[in-house]
């Protein structure tokens, strides 16, 4: 079983799924809203248990972002034509038992870091 939680506790999350597609986002949205890279992973829809009050913010219309509407935590991506959504990794309690399976969205990364962990990478 994994759980998570925001910051401030109002907002939890868990799923008994095993999940899958580990990474790290480097796109300008992610970057912008979590204030650096973003690591998650996804289980399907109807396998990850949400409580608490989610406020879903569109940047496009393709996919929705959940977050916190007290703490501001940004915990979960969802796209518009998928039955999976994504979590993130660093509001999960404790080990997640994941490693980073890819880098996405390199092309957009801060020119304050490289990436050198050897995992494979896309644009």
């Amino acid at each position: 079983m994994i759980t998570g939680s925001c910051l401030c506790g109002d907002v939890g999350f868990e799923t008994a799924a095993e999940p899958s597609g580990a990474s790290m986002c480097h796109c300008t949205q992610c970057r912008k809203q979590s204030g650096g890279i973003w690591a998650s992973a996804q289980v399907r829809d109807v396998d990850l248990m949400i409580t608490g009050l989610v406020r879903w913010f569109e940047a496009t219309s393709l996919a929705k972002r959940g977050i916190c509407p007290r703490c501001g935590s940004f915990l979960f991506w969802k796209a518009m034509d998928e039955d999976t959504i994504s979590f993130a990794l660093g509001a999960v309690d404790g080990n997640t038992g994941l490693s980073v399976e890819k880098h996405i969205f390199t092309a957009s990364k801060g020119d304050y870091y490289d990436i050198a962990d050897g995992v494979p990478q896309e644009d």
